[in-house]
C-alpha cells in the first residue's frame, strides 16, 4: 500500500504494537472461558479481571461498575436503553441533537416504547448549555445523555456543569465519552456521571471491545440475557484478550495534548488564511486536540475528499458511521449551518503521532485541491 497521511484517527486508530503484545498470550496459550471452573479457564478470569481493574483505574471507579462490551455503540444502547427501562422515575429521556447516531437512535427507539424523548438544541459552537437542560428536565425525566466530544466538530462539552444540573434533579447522567478517551480526563467522579461509554479502537486497542461504566445503585435493564456474565449486565463469554488489549491502551502513556493541540491551531490557521471562504466547525478553543474541521462553501465535500486522497492525504466528512449518506451532517444542521453547506464538510483527525511536516503536506494539498 502507498504511503499516506492518515488524518482519520476519530474514525479508528492503528492498533499499537504493545496493545498486541498483551493480547497475544490471551490468543494462544492462555486461551481459556472465564467461565471455566479448572485451571484454564482460571487463568483467562484473572486477566479478564486484571483488564477490568486496569479500566476501572483508568476512570477513577471500582472494579465492579465497569463492564466490557463489544465497543462504543453498545455500551450507549445499554446506557440509554437500559437505565431508560430500569427507571422508576418515569418515561422521558433527554439527549443532545448532536449525539452518535448510537446514542440518538437509541433514543428514539425508546420513542417507539413509549417513551418521550427531548433533543436539546445546541449553539453555534456545538454547546448544550446547564440552562438548557435545566428547562428540559421534568419529574419523570429517567436520563440524560450528552457526548463528552462531538466526534464531528470536536466540540467538548462542560460535562461536569451539565451533570451537576442532572443531579439536582436526582436524573441519572450518561456521557458517551469515545472520542475524549486518552485526551480528556475522564475520572467519572470529576465529571459527575453515573454512566459513561468507551470504545478501544478510537484508543489503539482493536475493534470490536469497549467498556460501560455503570455507577452503583444505578438500575439498568441488561440487554443481553443468558449466561449471566459481567455481573448479569451483559451476558456472552467474554473476549478477554480484547479486554486486555482495552487494557493496555488506558495504561499507555497519554499523548502529549498541548503539542497536538498547537499543530492542530496552526493547521487550522493556515486553512482559514490560505482558502477562501474556509469556515471553522465547533468551538476554536474547546474542541479536541486532534480535530480540524471545516466547511467550504460552494465545493463539494465529497470531491474534496477524493482529490486530497489522490494526493496521499486520507480524511473524512464527518462521522465514519454515516459514510455514504447523501444527508448533510445532524451535527452541523443542529448548530445552524445550512444544509448545502454542511455537505461541504471536512474533519481531520489525528493523534500523537502526527507532526508539523505532514500537516503542512496536508494543508498544501487541500489549498491545491479547494483553490
Amino acid at each position: 500500500m502507498r504511503v499516506v497521511i492518515y488524518l482519520d484517527e476519530a474514525a479508528t486508530t492503528p492498533v499499537r504494537r504493545d496493545v498486541l503484545e498483551a493480547m497475544w498470550p490471551y490468543l494462544t496459550g492462555t486461551f481459556g472461558n472465564p467461565s471455566s471452573h479448572h485451571e484454564v479457564g482460571e487463568l483467562a478470569r484473572r486477566g479478564l479481571e486484571e483488564a477490568r481493574r486496569a479500566v476501572a483505574d483508568f476512570l477513577g471507579a471500582r472494579p465492579g461498575e465497569v463492564a466490557f462490551t463489544s465497543g462504543g455503540t453498545e455500551s450507549d444502547n445499554a446506557a440509554v436503553k437500559g437505565i431508560a427501562l430500569a427507571s422508576t422515575r418515569g418515561r422521558h429521556v433527554v439527549v443532545s441533537a448532536i449525539e452518535h447516531p448510537a446514542v440518538l437512535e437509541s433514543a428514539r427507539w425508546l420513542a417507539t416504547q413509549g417513551f418521550e424523548v427531548t433533543e436539546l438544541g445546541v449553539d453555534e459552537l456545538g454547546h448544550v448549555t446547564p440552562d438548557a437542560l435545566a428547562a428540559a428536565l421534568r419529574d419523570d425525566t429517567a436520563l440524560v445523555s450528552v457526548q463528552h466530544a462531538n466526534n464531528e466538530v470536536g466540540t467538548v462539552q462542560d460535562i461536569p456543569a451539565l451533570a451537576a444540573v442532572a443531579a439536582e434533579r436526582g436524573v441519572p447522567f450518561h456521557t458517551d465519552a469515545v472520542q475524549s478517551a486518552g485526551w480528556l480526563d475522564l475520572d467519572v467522579t470529576a465529571l459527575g456521571v453515573q454512566a459513561l461509554s468507551l470504545s478501544g479502537h478510537k484508543l489503539g486497542a482493536p475493534k470490536g471491545v469497549g467498556a460501560l461504566f455503570l455507577a452503583r445503585r444505578t438500575p439498568a435493564e441488561p440487554l443481553l440475557h443468558g449466561g449471566g456474565q459481567e455481573s448479569e449486565r451483559r451476558s456472552g463469554t467474554e473476549n478477554v484478550a480484547a479486554a486486555v488489549g482495552l487494557a493496555a491502551a488506558v495504561r499507555a502513556e497519554r499523548p502529549d495534548a498541548a503539542g497536538v493541540a498547537a499543530l492542530r491551531d496552526a493547521f487550522i490557521e493556515r486553512i482559514l488564511a490560505e482558502v477562501a471562504g474556509a469556515r471553522l466547525t465547533g468551538d476554536p478553543v474547546h474542541r479536541l486536540p486532534g480535530n480540524a474541521s471545516f466547511v467550504f462553501p460552494g465545493r463539494s465535500g465529497e470531491s474534496i475528499l477524493l482529490d486530497l486522497e489522490r494526493r496521499g492525504v486520507v480524511c473524512s466528512s464527518g462521522s465514519a458511521c454515516h459514510a455514504g449518506s447523501d444527508e448533510p451532517s445532524h451535527v452541523l444542521t443542529a448548530m445552524g449551518v445550512e444544509r448545502e453547506v454542511a455537505q461541504t464538510a471536512v474533519r481531520f483527525t489525528f493523534g500523537a503521532a502526527i507532526t508539523a511536516d505532514m500537516l503542512d503536506t496536508a494543508a498544501d494539498a487541500l489549498v491545491e485541491v479547494v483553490g
